[in-house]
């Protein structure tokens, strides 16, 4: 029998500085698929959700999806929506939290704020050190954030950015790589098959990469 990681573990390693995070998340609209891990040497990462999920109100309405095999570094931070402000009044104070009459005068605070959308996080993206992932990002499959990049509206997959605000570096790999990688989803692969093929995917000679992607595409509809 293989011996394989196991996605419903918690600590993947025997010094406990990584997580695979959805076994230590609670709250009901944050969702991550396996395999995908948060490492912290200083504070424990089974504390994720509490540390770097900030202003995460579920009865606000929006999500914190993040996909399978997702490599997130010590202090990455995600701030939720509820953490805006009122922008449509001549003031952004949030009069209705401070209690009192200041309550019975405005509207819920919640039902001011911008809606931005779900924050959407695709597989395989490696996501740096302390970067900060704004409200309804949405960063496509095998990006890289660089660290202490602050990211803001939509990153495309296969790009590598960084900076505050996050902008475009460069592309990783050609087109034709980056559509067979998108078609071929191996992040979707049974575990078995995935551990077959990790000298593929752990290759430097993308063009042998290419030509098995390939492969496996045509076997795929054969």
């Amino acid at each position: 029998m293989l011996n394989l990681p196991n996605p419903n573990d918690i600590y993947t390693n025997e010094w406990h500085t990584t997580v695979f995070l959805k076994n230590v998340i609670k709250a009901p609209n944050i969702h991550i698929g396996d395999f995908t891990y948060y490492d912290d040497s200083i504070n424990d990462p089974k504390d994720f959700e509490q540390n770097q999920v900030l202003f995460n109100y579920p009865s606000f309405g929006d999500h914190l999806i993040i996909g399978k095999f997702c490599q997130i570094a010590q202090g990455t931070t995600f701030i939720m929506g509820p953490a805006n402000h009122r922008l449509n009044s001549v003031t952004t104070y949030p009069f209705n939290v401070m209690g009192g009459e200041w309550t019975n005068a405005t509207a819920p605070h919640l039902s001011e704020l911008p809606h931005k959308g779900d924050t959407i996080i695709g597989n395989d993206v490696w996501i740096g050190k302390n970067a900060v992932i704004m409200p309804g990002s949405k960063i496509g499959d095998g990006a890289i954030v660089a660290a202490y990049s602050v990211v803001s509206g939509k990153i495309d997959s296969y790009t590598v950015v960084g900076g505050n605000p996050a902008q475009k570096i460069k592309n990783r790999f050609d087109e034709e790589l980056k559509n067979l990688l998108l078609q071929y989803k191996w992040w979707n692969l049974p575990i078995r098959r995935i551990t077959e093929i990790l000298p593929q995917l752990c290759s430097a000679n993308l063009d042998e990469v290419r030509k098995f992607i390939k492969r496996e595409l045509l076997n795929q509809t054969a």
